[in-house]
This record gives structure tokens, C-alpha cells and sequence, in this order.
């Protein structure tokens, strides 16, 4: 059952809503963050840190913005749909998705990975991302009534290097959103939806935590061209260029956004 962190709305009701998966944390949370300071009203999803997600709807109240977080699992149809549902109940509309939220697993090769692993990754970041697109689109076309829009999705550079040897399930998952991307941009193009990827590259976040490589980051910097890891600040700008009306004619695109990896 989705759990709604609610506040009173105060944008006008034609006020473009952005809805970020995954939004409590790292990508996700400074994207929902630099979309409330740009006008947006700002849905995001967490999966159970509550204390973070409370931490970004503070900080996004704290500097005037309008913005709900609500708690659902995308490896649940049922809590993505009332997700969705959370969104139009408190806001009406829905102009922007990003599909951030995904996961990592312990690295090793594909000979040690069980089945369950596999079946887990590919639900969470493949079903849920297309569960998330097949909702918003019946929100957001022109078809359906609603005023079209804009889905991006968050990619890996990982999908085209393949990560041998530590993750290659992940960059399959990843694999499939470039082609999602190609196909699901072509196929709402008459819908008044445009649909790109961002791909970055290793971005300082808690996720390499999770992976059991906490110093990722910090270990890719030599094979980065640019030097450095990325900050999530980064990815959010831009997902939200993407997102907005200085891309009016970008569609099927991925962009690298990887320090030149």
C-alpha cells in the first residue's frame, strides 16, 4: 500500500507535475530537488528509506516548492499504479516521468548468479521501468485526453560496455531500456510524448554501496578521460533538458552523459 507524505498544494493546477521513481536518494533525489526549484510540482517514489525521502520533500517545502513522496515498490504492479493514481489525486496532470529507480547487485560473474537474482533484476529495472511508461502514457496522451509530455528514462553507460565479470545482469537491464527507448519514442511520437535515455556513466551514489563496492567511484577515476566520478547533480540537469521544451524535437535519444568514457 503506497504511503503518501503529503502538504497542501500551492502551484496553480496548470503547473507542469514531474514524477521521479526512486527519488529519495542519489539521482533520483537531485533530480526531484532541481525539478521543484524549476517550477515543477514534483511526485517521487522511495521503496522504504523513509527517512531520506522525508529529508528531500523537507528540503524541496524548505525553498517553496510543491511536492509529494510516495512509498511503492517497482517490482509491484499494484504500487506502481498507485503511484500513478497518488499523482493525478493530488495534482491533476502529469507532464514528465523519469524512470530512476533501479538496483545493483553484489558484483561477480554471470556463472555465480542465481536464477532469483537474474529474475529480480530484470523485474525491478525492465517490468517496472515499462509499467511506469505504460501508466504514465495513459496519463499523458493526446489520445487519452491528456496534454502529452515527456519520459526519460535513466540508462547505464553500462548497457555498451557490458561490465564483465561484475555485472553484466545489470547491463542486460540496461541494455533493454536503450531498446525501449528506440521503440517506445516511435511509437508515441503521435501521442505528444517524447521518450529518451540518459546514460551516465559511474556517478557518485549510495548504489555502489549496494553492489559491494563502495569505493567505485573513487577506483574509476583513472579510467575516466575527465578525472573524476559525476555527481548526481549533473544527471539531473540533464534528465530535466531532456524533460524540457529546449528538446522539443529530440526523441529516441540517448545521451552519454559518462565524463567521456
Amino acid at each position: 500500500m503506497a504511503v503518501v507524505l503529503d502538504n497542501e498544494p500551492a502551484a496553480p493546477r496548470d503547473t507542469p507535475v514531474l514524477l521521479v521513481t526512486g527519488g529519495g536518494r542519489g539521482i533520483g533525489a537531485a533530480t526531484a530537488r532541481l525539478a521543484a526549484q524549476r517550477g515543477y510540482r514534483v511526485v517521487f517514489s522511495y521503496r522504504q528509506d523513509e527517512v531520506s525521502a522525508q529529508r528531500v520533500l523537507e528540503d524541496i517545502q524548505r525553498d517553496g516548492g510543491d511536492a509529494i513522496a510516495v512509498r511503492a515498490d517497482m517490482a509491484d504492479e499494484q504500487q506502481i499504479i498507485a503511484l500513478f493514481d497518488a499523482a493525478m489525486l493530488q495534482y491533476g496532470r502529469l507532464d514528465v516521468l523519469i524512470n530512476n529507480a533501479g538496483i545493483v547487485d553484489t558484483a561477480m560473474p554471470l556463472r555465480e548468479m542465481s536464477a532469483q537474482r537474474i529474475q529480480r533484476m530484470m523485474t525491478i529495472n525492465v517490468v517496472g521501468v515499462m509499467l511506469c511508461c505504460r501508466e504514465a502514457v495513459k496519463r499523458m496522451s493526446t489520445r487519452s485526453g491528456g496534454h502529452g509530455g515527456a519520459i526519460v528514462n535513466v540508462g547505464s553507460a553500462a548497457a555498451h560496455r557490458g561490465s564483465p565479470n561484475e555485472y553484466v545482469d545489470y547491463a542486460a537491464s540496461k541494455g533493454a531500456i536503450d531498446s525501449l527507448t528506440e521503440g517506445l519514442s516511435k511509437e508515441l511520437a503521435a501521442d505528444g510524448i517524447r521518450v529518451n535515455t540518459v546514460r551516465p556513466g559511474v556517478i557518485d551514489t549510495l548504489i555502489h554501496v549496494e553492489g559491494g563496492r563502495p569505493d567505485k567511484a573513487r577506483q574509476a577515476e583513472g579510467r575516466i578521460p575527465m578525472g573524476r566520478a559525476g555527481q548526481p547533480e549533473e544527471i539531473a540537469h540533464a534528465l530535466l533538458w531532456l524533460a524540457s521544451s529546449e528538446a522539443s524535437f529530440t526523441t529516441g535519444a540517448i545521451l552519454d552523459v559518462d565524463g567521456g568514457v
